[in-house]
Order: C-alpha cells, then sequence, then structure tokens
C-alpha cells in the first residue's frame, strides 16, 4: 500500500475530492510570489548596479581594480555574517516583518551610496547593504515552504529566484542608460544618479508587504476551510512533524556541512558573473556602455528560460536532486571554459550564457531541496547556517578576481578556479544527498514502498 507520506499528491487528491489542488496552489502562487519577486528584483539590481557602475564611478574616484574587488566583497561578509541573526530576527518578528524591515533598509543604504568619495565610505555602504540584505532570501525560502509541499516548490522558488536573472535584464541596460543619459544632470555624474533612482523604490514596495501577504495559510482569509485543511495536510505528508529536527540536532548532522561547502563553490562562481560580467564584455572590445549593458544582458535572458523550464521539469518528473547536480555540472564547467573563447564575442557570450543558466537554475532548485534535508523546526535557521558559511564564496571571488586583474592583468586563473570548484560542489551534493529519501525519484520510492 502506498503511504501518504510518499504520496501526498495522490492521497490528498482522494481524501478532498472536491479541491482541486492545482487551482488552490496556483492561487496561493499568484497572491504571494510577485510582491517577494519584485523585493528580490530590487534587491539583485542594488547588489549588482555596483558592476556597472565601476565604469564610472573607478575613474571618477580614483579607484583601482583591487579596491572596486574588495568592496564587491565586503558586501558578502556581513551578508553571510547577518544572515543568522537576521533569522533569529524572525523568529521574534514573524517573517513578513522581517521582510519589511530588510528591505526598507537595503533601499536607503543602495540610495546613499551617491555620496560616497572615499574607499573607506565605499566599504562601509557595501558592508550595511549587506547586512540588510542578509537572511532575504532564506527567510523566504523557509515563509514559502510553509506554504507549500516539496512536490510543489521547484516551479516556486524558480518563478520566485527569476528575479535574479530579470534583474540582470534590467539592471544593465537600464543602468547603462542612466550612466550615459543623466550624467551631468544637475551637476551629477551617471553612477550618483543610478543610486537613488533604484535604491528608493524599494521602499515604497517594502510597505506593501504586511498589507498584502499572510503569516501563513492559517492566517489567510482568502482561502477557504477546506483549502486551509488540505495545505495543512499536503505540508504534513511532504514533511512529517514526527521527522522534525530542532536546530541542535540539525548542527550534528554532516549533511549540514556538506550543504554549506556546495552553497560556497555557488557563492564564489555567482559572485564572478554578478560582478565582473560587464568587465569581460568591455574586454572583447565593446566600449559603449549601453551596449555593454545589452551584451551583459543576454545571459540573463537565456538564464530565466531554463530557469522557469528545469523548475518546472524538477517538479513533473520528481528529480529534484539530480536537476541540482546536472545545474552545478554545467553551470561550472562552461565557466571554466570561458576564457578559452579566444577573444571571440559571440563564443564568450554563448559561455556566459550557459554558465549563468547553470548557477541560477541551480538556485532555486538547491534551496527547494534544503528544507527536505533539514525538515523540522530547526529548518529557519538550519537553512541561513548553511546560507551563512555558504556566502563567505562571495567575499572571497571578488577580491581575488579583483587582485589578480590588478596584479597579474589577467582574471581568467580566477575564472578556471571558481568554475571547476562549483563543479565539483555539484558532486559533492550528489553524494551528500544520495540517503535523503524525499528527494529521490518517485519510481525508486515506488521499488522501496
Amino acid at each position: 500500500m502506498v503511504s501518504i507520506t510518499k504520496y501526498p499528491e495522490e492521497a490528498i487528491a482522494g481524501a478532498v475530492p472536491a479541491l482541486d489542488a492545482d487551482k488552490t496552489f496556483q492561487k496561493i502562487t499568484w497572491r504571494l510570489v510577485p510582491l517577494l519577486f519584485v523585493l528580490y528584483l530590487m534587491a539583485n539590481i542594488d547588489r549588482v548596479n555596483v558592476g556597472i557602475a565601476q565604469l564610472q564611478m573607478k575613474s571618477a574616484l580614483g579607484f583601482s581594480d583591487a579596491v572596486y574587488g574588495l568592496g564587491a566583497g565586503i558586501f558578502f561578509v556581513s551578508y553571510a555574517v547577518f544572515a543568522l541573526p537576521n533569522t533569529f530576527l524572525m523568529g521574534r518578528l514573524g517573517a513578513l516583518r522581517t521582510i519589511m524591515i530588510l528591505s526598507i533598509g537595503w533601499g536607503c543604504i543602495s540610495s546613499l551610496t551617491m555620496f560616497i568619495r572615499t574607499p573607506m565610505e565605499f566599504y562601509i555602504l557595501r558592508f550595511l547593504l549587506g547586512v540588510f540584505e542578509a537572511g532575504f532570501y532564506p527567510i523566504v525560502v523557509f515563509y514559502l515552504s510553509c506554504w507549500f509541499p516539496l512536490q510543489r516548490r521547484g516551479k516556486v522558488f524558480a518563478l520566485f529566484s527569476s528575479a535574479i536573472v530579470i534583474s540582470g535584464i534590467i539592471a544593465y541596460p537600464m543602468s547603462g542608460a542612466i550612466l550615459k543619459h543623466m550624467h551631468g544632470i544637475a551637476g551629477l555624474d551617471g553612477w550618483e544618479w543610478m543610486f537613488p533612482l533604484q535604491g528608493l523604490p524599494c521602499v515604497i514596495f517594502a510597505l506593501l508587504v504586511p498589507v498584502m501577504l499572510d503569516e501563513s495559510p492559517a492566517r489567510a482569509r482568502w482561502l477557504s476551510a477546506e483549502e486551509k485543511t488540505m495545505i495543512a495536510a499536503s505540508l504534513e505528508a511532504s514533511s512529517p512533524a514526527s521527522q522534525g529536527l530542532t536546530f541542535a540536532q540539525i548542527l550534528r548532522k554532516p549533511l549540514l556541512y556538506a550543504l554549506m561547502i556546495v552553497y560556497l563553490s555557488f557563492a564564489g562562481a555567482i559572485a564572478v558573473l554578478h560582478f565582473w560580467t560587464p568587465t569581460i564584455i568591455r574586454s572583447l572590445g565593446v566600449t559603449d556602455i549601453i551596449e555593454v549593458g545589452f551584451y551583459s544582458a543576454i545571459p540573463s535572458v537565456f538564464s530565466f528560460v531554463m530557469m522557469i523550464a528545469m523548475g518546472a521539469r524538477a517538479d513533473r518528473k520528481q528529480r529534484l536532486r539530480q536537476s541540482v547536480v546536472a545545474s552545478a555540472l554545467i553551470g561550472g564547467i562552461a565557466l571554466t571554459l570561458l576564457p578559452l573563447a579566444g577573444g571571440s564575442l559571440v563564443v564568450s557570450i554563448a559561455l556566459l550564457s550557459i554558465s549563468m543558466a547553470g548557477l541560477v537554475t541551480f538556485i532555486p532548485l538547491f534551496w527547494a531541496s534544503v528544507p527536505a534535508c533539514l525538515p523540522g523546526p530547526g529548518s529557519a535557521k538550519g537553512i541561513s547556517a548553511v546560507a551563512t558559511v555558504g556566502l563567505f564564496g562571495g567575499v572571497i571571488s571578488p577580491a581575488v578576481m579583483g587582485w589578480m586583474n590588478t596584479h597579474l592583468g589577467s582574471m581568467s586563473l580566477g575564472i578556471y578556479v571558481f568554475g571547476a570548484i562549483f563543479a565539483l560542489g555539484g558532486l559533492l551534493y550528489a553524494k551528500a544527498t544520495q540517503n535523503v529519501a524525499s528527494l529521490r525519484p518517485k519510481e525508486m520510492r515506488v521499488a522501496s514502498s
């Protein structure tokens, strides 16, 4: 007999035939995801716009690549260190109030970047930006996992996480246009206009969080009693409370530390693309700032399509774990091959697109799997612990790349290293999660039931 723990959708559909689970979860998706998506979109724009701002900032302020790389890396120090404390804040204030406070904070800090004049001021504001953006993604991961069972998280997490690639599609061309067309207006450089124009709207959207969203399905007045019962049963079937772990128990699991290393490998690789794609494009002979912005957006367009497609496929085929591994291997190998493009713009854009697709597709699939690896009341803190340690890859990567570009005149060695490490991270994930029953392919669960 098939267990409800292993097959929640089939069992619940039979138990509550009057409800269409697909329509209910679709309604939840349209209610929750759009605003969270917009906030994450703005967070990523405020995080990566410094990548194209450097095309003016470095010459205007006299910053070297080493200064810029260190400043970009400092963001990840606070982003990593404050992820867990912000999760504890969520435990006191609730997810929605915490999301609102963090969003208002990073919108204001990003806007203040227009006033920097010294490396120290740049370092301080990048550190503070990391403080407020820290924990946002893990908190949203935990929040959405309280609404969606495991077998429905791939597509939903991909929709939310697609803000990463949409930000690339929007941020680079928009930032390039601001740098070029706003330059000199009111006596300000284009980069000085860019930060407040892209930072302040976040404050407005943050104020809508407690108005438009609900803390849990039980508090949602727009759900019927039957829908709430179905959601609760689906969540319990996906991750039974009897299997839950406290944070103290999670800290004793080797799997936690393997996940930290895997995410560390990802953070180092994604930072290469986030902060250095415009520089790579310019090194290929593209000199116009707007053209740099549009070429930099091409990998994001391709990545968006692949992220949504792979998220939906992982849900449909029930192959979340295999999809995570494939994304890491494809992204890591493509990134490693980038320096071998021989200066060809077409080949370089193709490899940037494939590597970006692998990296950004990895994000929602990996995080959809983490609550299943670390289930229970300690899950939120476990998620943040993975993010906290893992994000130090983003501290190391920009600083190393900036140092290499300044002192060696080339970033190729760094690209080789971080691409290879990410591919190895995918293999480690495959090994570490092989015994997580809920991540096994559906046909394997049938055989073992």
